[in-house]
């Protein structure tokens, strides 16, 4: 037995024998080799950083003083509320999955959810054009493009560059814009009219990992979209007439909206348009690759 743990490398004196009398048999040698199961460690939590504008004053900036001024006259001057529904996007992120590697190589581009939802929301419009429309005195008025406004966000606010004609556009032409407008934008790039002329805002807020929000909108548009954070998690599905729960792509979007003009059944029939076309998943022909 002294052989064998010298071979195991077990030293007898902390080996605790199971056989009669409390004698140390070779089973208990050979227990006392086998290593415990390494536990894993969390990682090092690391801290937040104070942030050096803690416990000081600071005058707005320019941007910060519009977007101000502008948030409450449109809050004051319109009667604003949002509608939220929740969408299956299982068959997009299956087909996002499959393509986003030939995507980025044929195109230069990744492949987020952001282009499916503004494609879902510029069809959509087409249909419902009265959450594109906007107010002028008595008069509703119904521009004939859907020029899309992205809200980005930069060390100095949030600026929404628009994407004219987003109605004729394919998922790699939106996802190229999307891309270049973001990126100009934060580097301070932007022509002063690719800010203005926006019919419609779609706000990426599941980029900062909120589920939903109800964003504000900004006159003289009628309707802003927000997409939330995409997540996997049980839901119940209908499979064959039964029931069953499945691992599911949720993801919730937010529309706010003026109810001067737009009425709650307007915005149910729109975000329906928006999750029936998201849930088809039927993107392969416009692609765009």
């Amino acid at each position: 037995m002294r052989k064998l743990a010298n071979e195991q490398g077990v030293d007898l004196a902390s080996v605790t024998g199971t056989g009669v009398g409390g004698r140390i048999r070779k089973q208990d040698v050979i227990s006392a080799h086998v290593a415990p199961a390494a536990v894993p460690t969390a990682p090092a939590r690391t801290p937040l950083e104070t942030s050096p504008l803690r416990g000081t004053t600071v005058p707005m900036t320019r941007l910060r003083k519009v977007v101000a001024e502008r948030a409450v006259v449109s809050m004051t001057s319109t009667a604003q509320l949002t509608t939220v529904i929740e969408v299956d996007v299982t068959r997009v992120a299956r087909l996002r999955d499959r393509v986003k590697g030939a995507f980025l190589e044929k195109t230069g581009n990744k492949l987020s959810f952001l282009p499916f939802f503004a494609l879902a929301a510029a069809e959509a419009l087409r249909a419902y054009p009265i959450i594109n429309s906007t107010v002028d005195g008595d008069s509703i008025v119904y521009p004939a493009t859907e020029n899309m406004s992205i809200a980005v966000d930069t060390e100095r606010g949030l600026l929404t560059p628009v994407i004219r004609d987003a109605g004729e556009l394919d998922i790699a032409s939106l996802a190229a814009q999307i891309a270049d407008l973001a990126d100009r934008t934060r580097n301070n790039q932007l022509k002063p009219d690719e800010l203005s002329g926006g019919t419609f805002t779609l706000t990426n807020t599941g980029s900062r990992g909120a589920l939903f929000d109800t964003p504000v909108v900004f006159l003289p548009q009628s309707a802003i979209l927000g997409t939330g954070i995409v997540v996997k998690r049980p839901v119940v599905v209908s499979q064959d007439g039964s029931e069953a729960i499945a691992i599911r792509s949720m993801v919730y979007l937010a529309l706010s909206y003026d109810h001067r003009i737009i009425d709650g059944a307007d915005a149910a029939r729109f975000l329906t348009a928006v999750k029936e076309r998201l849930e088809e998943g039927d993107f392969e022909s416009v692609l765009g690759i």
